[in-house]
């Protein structure tokens, strides 16, 4: 009885859940885990040695107890109790191997699974993150895999023993009585499948009810947060009508399903003791006819029992099985998207001189291939020279430095370092000799030793603390009173936005690239915290090549060549005063723009 109603009313399932399919295509990508099970293939044969044996002494249970009624005297009833008693530990110990087997094989299969799920979502192009939430993506290591972790320790076994009681079950009522069993066949199966079907409408009844809930508590959240447009539109009203509305629909909802509820639990009261009364009865008439003795009677239904049970469980082991292979097919999603070739630099050490050249370059993300991000974009930068993009927002600056990191390839076109084809470089080596330091930083939520040794993992502390001086970081990081062990927080929380940035150039002083990335590293500071990082970046530039992208153009005026770029095309390029030089020129409105704010905002 009780797991029949967990069937009913058990775990509720998510949409996504809910959703799955069980096709050929998600079938056959199930399969492909079997490479992760076969190492551990010893543990799980014999888990299932321990869980046929386990199986069988249940099922010699009722056998033992109905003989029991049966006999007499005293010396044979003590017996049969110690073999009852005997039974159930030899039936313990097997059941403790069972259970010992098969989370050794089920934990170690999940470990290689995450393990090489997570090692392939890194290694994925940026292309693939482009198009992926990452709540999506942590679902697919975390609640997918924990999924199946219940179906691998848990749910497999308990599906095949239930098969195996409801197989076993049926021989031992058939060689009790055929006439017994034949009756119970016809009467208790089938009023335990209306119960499962009835089950899963109330259980769907529920969930929209709960569903309903939510959308009344969307309303309670929104209007609060928005509160001050509700009283400045004065609509108090229309949202007390709206909620009222909402919580009106969960009443009529809530009582339909009641109703059905009540129904159905008179229906199992009925239905299901009806039909075990209906056994009883024609086990009686059986007797009486002495074609079936008492003990017997009573170990029919107690295999009944076990038998309605497991019918009754299996509807709902069979639904967290197809959950599992729907959130296999998910997983098998991700393996089966093509990773960036990221090999080991050994072999391929060369350094960087730094020399930087985009010819013809055209770029689109697959996404909107109609939508041109890059046209016929061409520069070149001498090793050591400084090279700032400005523009506005949208016109292809951070994308020309996605491409010369090789996050994405160009759609037509080269992008060439040291007079060679970027794709001919080992990628890992290519970009350890690159840094980049972000307009929004965000930092580990580690220490800050472990955030500025993430540009060198192998770095000592001293080294570290090097780092930070250039950055001038280690002023501000002395005063603290865990100095170099303080914990950031989550995305550098702890810390100001100009610690941050001071934090994310120790990173890069502390990697030593030959190609340096600024994108926008001073924008949204305040004077003094873009003083001490402007001067900082000024130390790190030295010696590097740099690509420094420039919302301010006051910061970029010492820069070797600056290329104004619009709608995804460079329209100018020059040193500073050559570009104020041309009065109707893309710079000399940007320049004049912002000499003017900057005006207006020293009245202020």
């Amino acid at each position: 009885m009780g797991l029949l109603l967990q069937a009913m009313f058990g775990k509720k399932k998510s949409d996504r859940e809910a959703s799955k399919k069980v096709s050929k295509s998600a079938i056959a990508k199930a399969k492909k885990l079997l490479r992760y099970v076969w190492p551990f293939k010893v543990y799980l044969f014999v888990g299932l040695v321990f869980l046929l044996l386990s199986s069988l002494t249940t099922l010699a249970f009722p056998i033992l107890l109905g003989k029991l009624f049966d006999v007499s005297g005293s010396q044979n009833i003590n017996t049969l109790a110690l073999v009852l008693l005997g039974v159930f530990f030899v039936n313990a110990i097997f059941s403790f191997f069972r259970i010992v087997l098969f989370e050794h094989a089920a934990q170690r299969t999940l470990a290689y699974i995450r393990q090489d799920a997570y090692s392939h979502l890194i290694s994925l192009p940026m292309t693939f993150f482009s198009t992926r939430r990452v709540g999506e993506l942590g679902s697919r290591i975390s609640a997918d895999v924990s999924l199946l972790q219940s179906t691998f320790t848990t749910t497999i076994a308990e599906f095949l023993r239930q098969i195996l009681t409801i197989l076993g079950g049926i021989v031992l009522l058939l060689s009790i009585s055929p006439k017994l069993t034949g009756f119970m066949l016809a009467v208790v199966p089938l009023v335990i499948v209306v119960v499962v079907i009835f089950g899963k409408f109330i259980r769907k009844m529920s969930k929209l009810t709960q569903d309903k809930v939510a959308d009344s508590n969307t309303i309670v959240e929104e209007t609060l947060q928005g509160v001050f447009n509700v009283k400045a539109y004065a609509n108090e009203r229309f949202e007390i009508s709206r909620y009222t509305a909402a919580t009106n629909d969960i009443i009529n909802l809530a009582i339909k399903t009641a109703t059905y509820r009540g129904a159905f639990v008179s229906f199992i009261i009925f239905g299901l003791f009806g039909s075990i009364i209906g056994v009883i009865w024609y086990g009686l008439i059986l007797r009486d006819a002495e074609l079936l003795k008492t003990g017997d009677l009573f170990s029919f239904l107690l295999l009944t029992v076990f038998i309605g049970a497991s019918i009754g469980g299996i509807a709902d082991l069979y639904s967290q099985l197809v959950q599992a292979i729907g959130a296999s097919e998910n997983l098998m999603e991700i393996f089966d998207e093509e990773p960036e070739t990221i090999q080991s630099d050994k072999g391929d050490k060369a350094a960087l001189v730094g020399k930087i050249e985009f010819r013809n370059v055209d770029f689109n993300y697959s996404t909107r291939a109609d939508i041109p991000v890059l046209q016929k974009v061409s520069f070149s930068v001498e090793s050591g020279k400084e090279v700032a993009l400005v523009g506005p927002s949208g016109s292809g600056k951070s994308t020309i430095v996605s491409l010369l990191l090789r996050f994405y390839d160009p759609s037509s076109g080269h992008v060439r370092i040291d007079d060679k084809d970027s794709s001919d470089f080992n990628l890992h080596s290519l970009r350890k000799q690159m840094a980049i330091v972000p307009q929004e930083v965000i930092l580990f939520g580690g220490s800050i030793r472990e955030n500025i040794g993430y540009g060198n993992p192998d770095a000592g502390i001293d080294e570290i603390k090097e780092a930070a001086v250039k950055a001038n970081a280690a002023e501000f990081i002395e005063k603290l009173p865990e100095k170099y062990d303080t914990i950031v927080g989550e995305r550098g929380i702890q810390l100001s936005g100009g610690q941050r940035q001071r934090v994310a150039i120790a990173r890069a002083v502390l990697k030593d690239p030959r190609i340096l990335i600024l994108d926008e590293a001073t924008s949204s500071l305040d004077s003094e915290s873009e003083q001490l990082v402007q001067d900082a970046l000024d130390k790190l530039m030295k010696g590097r090549t740099s690509i420094v992208i420039a919302h301010r153009l006051s910061t970029i005026q010492k820069a070797d060549n600056i290329l104004v770029v619009k709608d995804g095309q460079i329209v100018e390029q020059g040193t500073h005063n050559e570009l104020l030089d041309q009065k109707n020129g893309e710079y000399f409105k940007l320049h004049t723009i912002q000499s003017r704010k900057e005006k207006l905002d020293v009245v202020v």
